[in-house]
């Protein structure tokens, strides 16, 4: 199988990575996400090391945080647009990386390309619908149908959401500067931490941040099952590595249908509905490597 890149570009930090799928990763790095010039140097160069000791790849593929622009006949494919982060607002990714490695690249953003992962090695394997969500330093979504991300007028944006928020008991006005209480302003890992002014892989399990956070991750969900009818969700992402966490979500789930979609997949069989991602923190790089291979054909 050809060699393929892939670029999972984060809020956090960015994963590059040259192989052909799990079971054949031969060279990764994690770069810090500081300033466009910045990481994307260190991108290039990383590549172009790997150029140099491997060989030719066929594609890159680049999963990216977003909004971005992923409609292929759009003068701005590939490019950043209104993101929250600072500094990375109408950058054309995409297109610096095909010019400066000469290869052909496929984009789409973080989420979907996790979920493309998910579904060529992972939990969304033989489904024909699923959502990925990725709780982390911001929140998103990626769904699948028929094999495909959704895309439409842009790209889903699932983590901007507008959620009930009863000021009288989270008095935490949120942290989205478009939408301050959003579902990613109210419970991305970056609002937990300036709501309990402490990282959330710090706060205990008996804190009263995961009950909270449960509440309106779970109403994000229902909102989902009730819209889109996916067959499975998965949920990765840094904050959900509170063991305490997952639980919580699937019991406020079912709890808040209220059996008004008596189905045995949330009445009798939520653990299995609600799930971790099979490929772990690697959904994302090896959902890059599937828009590498879809690049290439």
């Amino acid at each position: 199988m050809a060699l393929l890149g892939g670029i999972e570009a984060g809020g956090t930090k960015f994963v590059c990575a040259v192989g052909t799928g799990p079971d054949d990763l031969r060279a990764e790095v994690r770069i810090p996400t500081t300033t466009p010039k910045e990481t994307i140097s260190q991108v290039i160069d990383f590549f172009r090391q790997q150029i140099g000791q491997m060989g030719e790849l066929a594609a890159i593929g680049i999963g990216a945080f977003g909004p971005v622009d992923v409609c292929a006949n759009s003068p701005k494919f590939g490019w950043f647009l209104n993101t929250p982060k600072p500094a990375w607002q109408q950058i054309d990714f995409a297109g610096m990386i095909t010019r400066e490695l000469a290869v052909p690249v496929g984009f789409d953003t973080d989420v979907n390309a996790a979920a493309l992962g998910e579904y060529r090695w992972g939990h969304g394997t033989g489904l024909e619908t699923f959502i990925y969500l990725t709780i982390g330093t911001g929140i998103g979504g990626g769904g699948i149908v028929g094999g495909q991300p959704i895309h439409g007028l842009l790209h889903p944006e699932m983590g901007h959401i507008l959620i009930p928020h009863d000021l009288s008991v989270d008095p935490f006005v949120g942290a989205c500067p478009f939408h301050q209480d959003c579902l990613e302003g109210l419970a991305s890992g970056y609002a937990m931490e300036k709501r309990w002014h402490q990282r959330a892989e710090s706060l205990p399990a008996d804190h009263p941040a995961w009950p909270l956070e449960a509440h309106y991750l779970s109403t994000g969900l229902i909102n989902f099952i009730l819209t889109l009818s996916p067959e499975r969700i998965i949920l990765g992402g840094g904050v959900m590595a509170q063991p305490r966490l997952l639980p919580l979500i699937r019991s406020q789930v079912r709890e808040r249908l209220r059996a008004y979609l008596e189905v045995p997949k949330i009445m009798t069989d939520i653990d299995n509905y609600i799930v971790p991602p099979k490929l772990g923190n690697k959904a994302g790089i090896m959902g890059a490597f599937v828009l590498a291979q879809q690049a290439v054909r």
